[in-house]
């Protein structure tokens, strides 16, 4: 209980400001158009959606530390696939699951189509490793795989240092090179390491982080992790506080699992759009260093999640990492729309802002208010465009390109 009104103080105490352009841009500006072809004559409204797909709960999920059970068993579990049974790593520890087949986990995107959730990845790149067969850690090419399903990957510091003479630069600047050099792309938001170390360290990684142009990051005090979103967000060096979902020594139910699951609740019960942002180690069968969720208590978690907010559900919850969030977030508060009505027509025009260039999605979801069906014209080849018109006529969803 003490912890959901701690959520919920949090929750009303986050500020709106402008983000402070201060990033390298790739995208240049944009204008797009196209025309929405109504069946009957009716008054039409057209805003940027606080979250993609119209959703009402976006939640995100990050795995620190790069441990191999991420792949072993919480990536099948949520796309898909067949968990793998119990596997001993060169730790003596346990990091596989039940062995299983899963059907997946997924919310749709308003168009009837499955997603499925995805997490992130908090690394150090001087960890991953392909040998030994029994390695606790992540190799290359399964956060790759992890990458290109759509998991974030996240910059948790080259070597995980904490202790006293750690060069907090070159941690965050190494980590930088070695994905960028192995996996071909740049990370854009940092997760500070934990451990032991001089008082007020994490300060240190988050001056490092900010200073060489790192979005975000997730540090042991900050705003969050509810966020209030349906106005403009402060994205401006944003220093997010990390909070944990880990298992008990309770393994005789799961009754841990369910009041994290009465906080969610508590949250997604507001009247108002939210993100909430959490964390946990390991998701194999052991609960890795007493940080992590036992795979029982993930399974549990995520199914839970699934089953009531998912496809399964009510289909409110948009399960996707902090990066993806973020971005939607930056973009959706940078556009500019504007729509012109006659008659059954109605011209729409959106302004699209440059977009740093180690942005992974460009995507926008627009809340049509209409009591017609309607249809999409566009001659546009910049980007595509879906939208729900014949059904409910309220979604459309942009990709810019």
């Amino acid at each position: 209980m003490k912890t959901t009104l701690l959520y919920i103080f949090l929750f009303f105490g986050i500020h709106s400001f402008a983000f402070a352009e201060n990033h390298s841009f790739g995208n240049p500006p944009k204008t797009i158009t196209f025309k929405i072809k109504l069946k009957s004559a009716g008054k039409v409204k057209i805003t940027p959606s606080v979250l993609k797909y119209n959703k009402h709960f976006a939640y995100s999920f990050t795995l620190d530390d790069g441990y191999r059970s991420a792949y072993l068993t919480a990536f099948p579990l949520l796309k898909g696939g067949k968990v793998s049974p119990p596997s001993i790593d060169e730790w003596k520890v346990d990091q596989g699951g039940d062995g299983t087949t899963s059907k997946g986990l997924f919310y749709t995107d308003g168009f009837g189509n499955k997603i499925p959730f995805k997490l992130a990845l908090a690394i150090n790149g001087a960890s991953l490793i392909n040998e030994p067969s029994n390695r606790g850690h992540l190799s290359w090419e399964e956060v790759r795989e992890m990458y290109n399903a759509g998991w974030d990957v996240l910059n948790h510091s080259f070597h995980h240092a904490t202790k006293h003479g750690t060069n907090y630069l070159t941690e965050v600047t190494d980590n930088t090179k070695s994905i960028k050099e192995n996996l071909d792309f740049t990370m854009s938001h940092f997760v500070v390491p934990g451990g032991e170390g001089d008082p007020d360290y994490h300060r240190e990684y988050e001056k490092e982080a900010l200073k060489s142009e790192y979005f975000s990051v997730a540090s042991y005090k900050g705003e969050g992790p509810v966020y209030k979103i349906n106005s403009k967000v402060n994205l401006d060096k944003l220093i997010s506080a990390r909070t944990f979902v880990q298992s008990s020594k309770d393994t005789s139910s799961f009754k841990t699992m369910d009041k994290y699951l009465k906080t969610i609740d508590s949250i997604v019960k507001q009247k108002d759009p939210v993100w909430f942002n959490e964390f946990t180690h390991g998701t194999g069968n052991t609960n890795l260093w007493n940080l992590s969720m036992r795979f029982p208590d993930f399974k549990y978690y995520m199914t839970t999640l699934a089953n009531k907010y998912g496809a399964n559900g009510n289909d409110s919850l948009w399960m996707a990492p902090w990066q993806e969030v973020y971005e939607y977030i930056w973009l959706r508060d940078r556009i500019k729309v504007d729509f012109e009505q006659i008659d059954k027509e109605v011209a729409v025009t959106i302004q699209i802002p440059e977009i740093p260039e180690t942005f992974r999605n460009k995507s926008i979801s627009l809340s049509v208010d209409s009591s017609s069906k309607f249809e999409i014209e566009s001659k546009n080849s910049d980007f595509t465009i879906k939208s729900d018109g014949n059904k409910t006529h309220k979604l459309i969803v942009v990709e810019i390109k």
